[in-house]
């Protein structure tokens, strides 16, 4: 029986969400099929309207030819194998799927993906992407806009975004410009650059703000516009040569004995990206340091004395990370708090970089987001729901607009398809730092409006080449869901509910198999990633509840060797560990599963943390108005059923 939660989706709002998707059982085919045919019909008639005198190049007689018929029937005979062999993929559009970070796929991104594919425009810059490459830059804007960063370009220092592959490509970008803007101060006080009042030594240059480099950069290129064009072409060239990117790291550090490769500091539930983005920048994987969380966020206490010793030490930081919305437990960190820490480190003299990787959680925005465009308070929000947000959540969504670039994935929480990655930054002049020439792809000068300079975009971003039709996708959807708490804020709102509701069938399932299983959340749910800890009743060995989670697991991850339907449910697994709960939090865990925590401290491998069920409730119909079906209620019983099983076969094991 569905028990309707507080602030759950009226009725037309479903309807409107109805809309918005292909469906669980492929309701919305025939608007699929309509969709698809018509742009497809239009596409032709685009070519054929193209240049009407030409004649067709493709006789109608070829289609009755023995090598025409021959190739149509290979080229069905693969596609028909590959659509079978795709059967085996997992079904992530299913309210039976809890697993990973996807879901099912919203129609106007996929309908705009499939409608420009045959165009195959290449955002690499407006030559090659006219039309495309405009909307990659206006959705830069969208989500900028979102975050709260100021997203007007006839305004100097408008944000920037740009689509990426995905965060691990968007996290290089935000290392890559923030060691670009760390090290120009050293390059212009090493060219020698008159009358720009630069810090009186490498030190100083090396440990700006970053709004104090921003403002550096301005007046230089300022300064720049106002010389002759010999005295322009000297002094482009005289600080081009002292910079780190001409230098490499190696030649500059060696140029200025004072300096030391700067640290980034992240909490220890930062995403593996960050490590892989430090050895491709050169920085290296020991100049990563990972932080101690308090509570499941970052403790903002090891960050301040971790700051204080670095300053001491006159170790300069490149940047701190903030995660809004962990990859294993969705998780938000202080953002507001660690932009004050920033703050008065940067008065001490060690200005860095502040980086949030909201991969996962960026899209909580929208529902703090009116329509136009300002912030909604907290208690606005949270009429919504039951729990969310946190007033700690609320503070660090609230905060992104101030810190200096984000990572978000549209292909997340964003319902997009996979190719959908973004990076945003605060102030898009920084950007000249990492423009780059190819004379036959990027011609002249910049143009000086904000549109047109991002038309060569590929100047600007780590790729080459790239799809315009993700950049469409994402525009498109958008712009019939607007990123504010009445659109597309209602799907991100379906999602908080489902979680809320989650936890509160985790609390009912608890207490109904508490003579076979210890059950627990470990930790309230920020977002809309909810755990769950269990642990067979009366063991207190942490390789046994191990053992035990993962023959759950076993029966709800995907297997290609057997057919999709075997499976009720799909499912994942993440792991807890001392070193990111730290040491009271992980013996609270322990302590209510009743698990003794000396089994875990001398563990191998693989039992030195305690494996977890992980369940992210993307799919906007886990609670099925229309039938009166709950997979939440569904799912645990589910869970039930295997539990006892385990359990029944564990004692029969146990038995003499």
């Amino acid at each position: 029986m569905i028990n309707e939660h507080p602030g759950a989706v009226a009725g037309a709002d479903r309807h409107r969400i109805d809309a918005c998707f292909l469906g669980p059982y492929g309701e919305n085919d025939a608007l699929l099929e309509r969709l698809v045919v018509e742009f497809l019909r239009d596409h032709v008639y685009w070519r054929r309207n193209f240049h009407p005198e030409d004649p067709p190049a493709i006789s109608t007689e070829a289609s009755r030819h023995p090598d025409y018929l021959a190739f149509e029937s290979r080229m069905r005979r693969e596609l028909h194998q590959l659509s079978a062999a795709l059967k085996k993929s997992v079904p992530f559009h299913s309210p039976r799927y809890l697993g990973h970070m996807v879901s099912d796929l919203l129609l106007p991104g996929l309908v705009a993906q499939i409608l420009t594919l045959p165009y195959n425009p290449n955002n690499v810059s407006e030559d090659a992407a006219p039309v495309t490459v405009d909307m990659e830059v206006q959705v830069g804007l969208q989500l900028a806009r979102m975050i709260g960063y100021r997203h007007d370009p006839a305004q100097p220092d408008c944000a920037f975004g740009h689509l990426t592959s995905g965060g691990t490509v968007a996290n290089y970008q935000a290392l890559r410009l923030a060691l670009a803007l760390k090290a120009f101060p050293v390059a212009l006080r090493d060219a020698g650059v008159p009358d720009l009042e630069l810090p009186e030594d490498d030190w100083c240059a090396f440990n700006l703000h970053p709004h104090a480099a921003t403002a550096l950069l301005d007046r230089y290129q300022s300064w720049l516009a106002a010389q002759s064009p010999a005295q322009r072409r000297h002094w482009r060239q005289r600080v081009q040569s002292a910079r780190i990117e001409h230098l490499g790291l190696a030649g500059f550090l060696a140029r200025h004995a004072e300096l030391r490769v700067p640290l980034v500091l992240a909490p220890v539930t930062a995403h593996y990206s960050w490590s892989k983005g430090l050895k491709l920048l050169g920085l290296g994987r020991a100049h990563l340091q990972l932080l101690p969380e308090r509570g499941m966020r970052l403790d903002t206490d090891a960050l301040e004395a971790m700051l204080d010793r670095c300053r001491r030490d006159r170790q300069p930081v490149l940047m701190t990370v903030g995660v809004l919305g962990t990859t294993e437990y969705g998780t938000v960190d202080p953002i507001d708090r660690m932009l004050e820490v920033r703050e008065r480190a940067s008065t001490a003299g060690l200005g860095h970089s502040l980086h949030v990787d909201a991969a996962w959680g960026g899209y909580l925005a929208t529902v703090l987001r009116n329509e136009d465009g300002s912030l909604r308070s907290r208690d606005e929000v949270a009429a919504d729901y039951q729990a969310f947000p946190a007033a700690e959540v609320y503070s660090a969504i609230a905060a992104l607009g101030d810190t200096d670039s984000v990572t978000i994935d549209p292909h997340k929480l964003g319902y997009l398809p996979f190719g959908t990655g973004a990076f945003l930054c605060r102030d898009h002049r920084v950007t000249a730092l990492l423009a780059e020439e190819a004379d036959y792809v990027f011609h002249g000068s910049a143009p000086k409006g904000y549109l047109e300079r991002y038309r060569s975009l590929g100047q600007f971003i780590p790729e080459g080449s790239k799809s315009g039709a993700n950049a469409a996708a994402v525009f498109v959807t958008h712009r019939v869901l607007p990123l504010d708490h009445r659109h597309f804020g209602q799907l991100t709102r379906q999602t908080i509910l489902a979680a809320e509701a989650f936890h509160r069938r985790a609390m009912v399932f608890a207490g109904q198999m508490q003579a076979c299983v210890a059950a627990l959340v470990p930790f309230a749910a920020d977002s809309n990633l909810v755990c769950l800890a269990l642990n067979p009743r009366g063991n207190r060995e942490v390789a046994e509840a191990n053992a035990f989670v993962r023959s759950l697991h076993d029966e709800m991850r995907a297997d290609p060797g057997q057919p999709l339907q075997l499976k009720q449910f799909f499912g994942s697994v993440t792991t807890l560990r001392p070193e990111a709960l730290g040491a009271a939090e992980m013996q609270r865990i322990l302590g209510a599963l009743g698990l003794d925590a000396a089994t875990l401290e001398g563990a191998d491998d693989g039992d030195d943390r305690l494996l977890i069920l992980r369940h992210t409730l993307m799919n906007p119909y886990l609670i099925d108005h229309e039938n009166g079906i709950s997979y939440i209620d569904r799912y645990f019983e589910y869970l039930q059923e295997r539990i006892s099983r385990l359990s029944a076969s564990r004692g029969r094991a146990a038995a003499p």
